[in-house]
């Protein structure tokens, strides 16, 4: 039975849409980052979906992440918030089809912390980023491991220190954003990207997404011995598309991809 914890989802065409709706900001409760884990596992299962796209209803916020609510109430930050941890994307174990975020405003906190696990980012033009846990004593534990392999260690140790908010224009010059574009853009920039993806080969994005998570802190040596031993990326290897790639290429013609 599916929590509801206030995430809409929609899929269309191989996309699965989720959006945060919690009035007013969009903040996330125990109950919304369980619901939202609930949602990853079953996209990561479901062989008709093949991207997600992960936004945040009304102009103004995508999330400010935790409800303080809950947290004045008794909620504690170490608790059990789902197997990927809070909202699902801090430390997924087995999803390794790709995830948009579409910032439509201030990501804030854990809110910050949900762009920050997803693999491609797309920022509306009036969207922030900080980290204000400094200023009520909670430790942003996955944006503390996170960032500084993203950004220079000096940039990362402000935001994470001082909590002073990031612009998207700020946020695209250091590589946390992959795309910013106009106030109400930000979905048909995702779409857009989500339609690329999901026209292309369904075989190479979990093993780029394997190969990234497993040889991320490895020396280049021992990292392709784990490329050699991923089955994702064998499969890949020894594909009927790889060879249906080359094929189509030669031939100057589109390759209809069989994920096999």
């Amino acid at each position: 039975m599916s929590i509801d914890g206030g995430v809409r989802t929609e899929a269309r065409d191989g996309v699965l849409e989720v959006t945060i709706d919690r009035p007013k900001a969009n903040a996330i409760s125990l109950k919304t980052s369980l619901q939202l884990n609930e949602i990853w596992t079953s996209f990561q299962k479901d062989p008709t979906l093949r991207i997600a796209i992960l936004t945040g209803a009304g102009e103004k916020f995508f999330s400010p992440g935790w409800d303080l609510k809950g947290a004045a109430d008794g909620e504690a930050s170490d608790s059990d918030w789902g197997p990927g941890g809070f909202g699902g994307l801090n430390h997924p174990r087995n999803l390794d089809k790709p995830v948009i975020a579409a910032v439509n405003g201030i990501a804030y906190g854990g809110g910050f912390e949900l762009a920050l696990g997803c693999d491609l980012i797309v920022m509306e033009e009036h969207a922030k980023f900080a980290l204000p846990e400094i200023k009520v004593g909670v430790l942003p534990d996955a944006a503390t491991i996170k960032l500084r392999r993203r950004i220079p260690y000096h940039i990362a140790v402000e935001m994470l220190m001082v909590g002073r908010p990031m612009d998207a224009t700020e946020a695209k010059h250091w590589g946390l954003a992959n795309w910013v574009v106009p106030k109400g853009e930000g979905m048909a920039k995702a779409r857009e990207v989500a339609k690329l993806l999901a026209d292309g080969p369904p075989l190479l994005f979990p093993a780029i997404k394997q190969l990234l998570q497993h040889s991320e802190m490895v020396a280049t040596n021992p990292a392709f011995e784990l490329h050699d031993a991923l089955g994702a990326v064998q499969k890949v290897l020894r594909s009927e598309d790889l060879v249906e790639g080359a094929r189509a290429f030669s031939e100057k013609r589109a390759p209809q991809w069989k994920g096999r």
